[in-house]
């Protein structure tokens, strides 16, 4: 016993020593490991051993909020759920419940108009706002509104301001992107491709009672608040760096495909957008491929207003904005 008592006391002296010896190394090791930690949702992990599918193993539909289609541009909130569903050219299926922050409440949105309907002054001052900018070509401004960078890393700034205007009763967004909006669906459905659109502006109220119920369905799913945390960061973006705050930024989808998945992307409405919405200022902000420098999964409903030539350059040379800023606005 005595000997086993010896060796006990030698191993941990031995032990009290190499530490004290390497003291400044198993610093510098703990505080590389919580810089780690506390900085990884602000990154896109290239291989999360979570074994989870963003998109097929959660369902993502509970996030759509009212909608707003180019069929549904002047009718009154007043119509009945009969007349609105045969004015519009969509199905009712894509009106589906939002369940508010603590979900004991649910909104359904049922507000269509339609787009015969359209103004002429409506029409002229979209068409107006389709003109090539000022300053076009390779000179950008980083202190131009439309291609002002809003991510994780770049948050919203505190005294940012815009004009908030009316899409519709219920759904607003800044007020200089109405214009070529209307203009843009009104030449898909032109085209024969009708668009929805959902979750326009949202205040941080809102993004917040998304996120926190994000990460509450993570968790209720059996992760980790630190793993619910990174997953709903890259699903859902972290409030007060989502460009839905600053109204600039919209998920669109179409009338038969609702779901906010890749496979919108493989739809007609979903291909018309990724061809068609530079012509209009929009861009598709989290394009496939470039998860590790935009921090958010492939979104192909989301789009973002840029302004027509911003636009025109990420679409002809692939761009997410964080490159389009590196190249033309970081010195």
């Amino acid at each position: 016993m005595g000997f086993i008592y010896a060796m006990i006391v030698l191993t941990i002296y031995e032990l009290g020593v190499h530490f004290a010896r390497n003291l400044k190394r198993y610093t510098c090791l703990a505080s590389m490991l919580f810089f780690f930690i506390s900085s990884s949702s602000f990154t896109y992990p290239e291989a999360l051993s979570l074994n989870v599918s963003f998109v097929s193993d959660f369902d993502r539909t509970e996030d759509l909020g009212d909608y707003y289609t180019a069929d549904s541009l002047e009718a009154t909130t007043s119509e009945s759920d009969a007349v609105l569903a045969d004015k519009a050219d969509v199905d009712m299926s894509a009106v589906v419940t939002d369940k508010v922050q603590e979900g004991t409440e649910e909104v359904i949105s049922d507000e269509f108009y339609s787009i015969d309907d359209f103004e002429e002054s409506d029409t002229e001052e979209a068409d107006g706002a389709l003109v090539k900018e000022d300053g076009a070509g390779d000179e950008f401004s980083a202190s131009d509104w439309k291609i002002i960078l809003v991510n994780k890393q770049h948050p919203i700034p505190d005294d940012y301001e815009f004009p908030l205007g009316n899409i519709n009763a219920t759904m607003n967004c800044d007020q200089r992107v109405i214009a070529p909006l209307k203009e843009m669906l009104k030449a898909a459905s032109k085209d024969g491709v009708g668009l929805v659109i959902c979750s326009p502006y949202r205040d941080l109220q809102r993004q917040e009672g998304l996120f926190a119920k994000k990460i509450a369905y993570y968790m209720d799913a059996g992760f980790s608040y630190m793993d619910a945390y990174n997953l709903s960061s890259q699903a859902v973006t972290v409030p007060g760096s989502s460009e839905h705050q600053i109204g600039l930024a919209f998920d669109i989808v179409c009338g038969d495909y609702y779901q906010l998945d890749e496979g919108f992307g493989e739809t007609p409405a979903g291909k018309w957008l990724a061809e068609n919405s530079y012509k209009y200022g929009f861009c598709l902000r989290y394009l496939k491929g470039k998860e590790n420098i935009t921090g958010i999964e492939y979104e192909p409903w989301h789009f973002r207003y840029v302004g027509v030539d911003a636009a025109t350059v990420m679409h002809d040379n692939d761009l997410c904005l964080e490159e389009f800023w590196d190249l033309y606005l970081y010195e």
